[in-house]
């Protein structure tokens, strides 16, 4: 994030605070006591006007969206009203949808265009409230005169339709998670959904979780980090900007997912040594 701050000693129940961008042999470090050996420093000094860094740390941190959408909870038929940011499960979908046909009208028709892309027949989709004051979600297939309700749509259609509210969001978290995007999803629609991450970096922050060469395969060698697990037990991580035997492969025409079901990385097989490095020679 590039805070001058650095804090330390947190079991110790003490926040020790170095100021200024480049510090020097004249800053002085400040010891502040905490509540409890368990409290953070920069949620706890970040609520202090007189720290205006931390204070942009933890609003950054406090910022952060983490999802993991769930095609059953975007179902729903939540209260109406509209609410201007997608929840971690997505069961607030169609409260977005009402903000943004409301706010963002052209906003709301980028994302049916796209969707209408990467979902054929797809025509649009509806937020409508209902006489008990519940909002009902219904999306329009191209077939058909009359829309239908979410609930008897394929998860496929949701999940795609949240994932591109969360990335379409016009005023986007500064950080956000995703979890596995590829559940529940055709395997032909990662590439795309792997393309409308990447656009959305230009706006925010992304960090995807994914077990899918289909959407590894939309990638550069520099936006990927595998991950294992060491004899210890500690997570380990390689930037595979950094293998220059991928980029060869890379430039040779391959493509990630490909290189990564074939064994190419040299690590993150759970069939071979437990995802661990191979040793010398390629052996597992």
């Amino acid at each position: 994030y590039g805070s001058p701050f650095k804090f330390l000693d947190y079991a110790e129940g003490v926040g020790q605070v170095i100021s200024g961008e480049q510090p020097t042999e004249q800053d002085k470090r400040i010891k502040v006591p905490l509540s409890a050996p368990d409290a953070l420093a920069v949620n706890t000094l970040g609520q202090l006007a007189e720290n205006p860094r931390i204070v942009a740390l933890r609003n950054f941190i406090m910022g952060w969206h983490v999802s993991y959408l769930s095609a059953e909870d975007a179902r729903g038929q939540p209260e109406a009203g509209p609410q201007e940011q997608l929840s971690k499960t997505g069961d607030n979908l169609a409260n977005v949808i009402q903000h943004l046909s409301e706010e963002y009208p052209e906003r709301l028709e980028s994302i049916f265009e796209t969707l209408r892309a990467r979902v054929p027949r797809i025509e649009n989709v509806t937020a409508d409230p209902m006489p008990d004051g519940r909002l009902l979600l219904q999306i329009k297939d191209a077939p058909f005169s009359k829309p239908v309700m979410a609930r008897f749509a394929s998860d496929g259609t949701l999940k795609m339709l949240a994932y591109l509210v969360l990335l379409k969001d016009p005023s986007p978290p500064p950080f956000i998670g995703i979890e596995e995007p590829e559940n529940f999803l055709h395997p032909r629609l990662l590439y795309g959904l792997a393309e409308e991450c990447q656009k959305a970096t230009e706006a925010t922050q992304i960090l995807v979780t994914t077990h899918s060469p289909f959407f590894l395969n939309a990638l550069r060698p520099d936006e990927v980090r595998v991950l294992w697990r060491d004899e210890s037990g500690y997570t380990q991580c390689r930037a595979l900007g950094q293998d220059e035997k991928v980029q060869a492969f890379m430039n040779a025409g391959a493509q990630l997912g490909d290189l990564w079901m074939e064994g190419q990385f040299g690590v993150g097989d759970p069939l071979t040594r437990e995802g661990m490095p191979v040793q010398d020679g390629g052996k597992p």
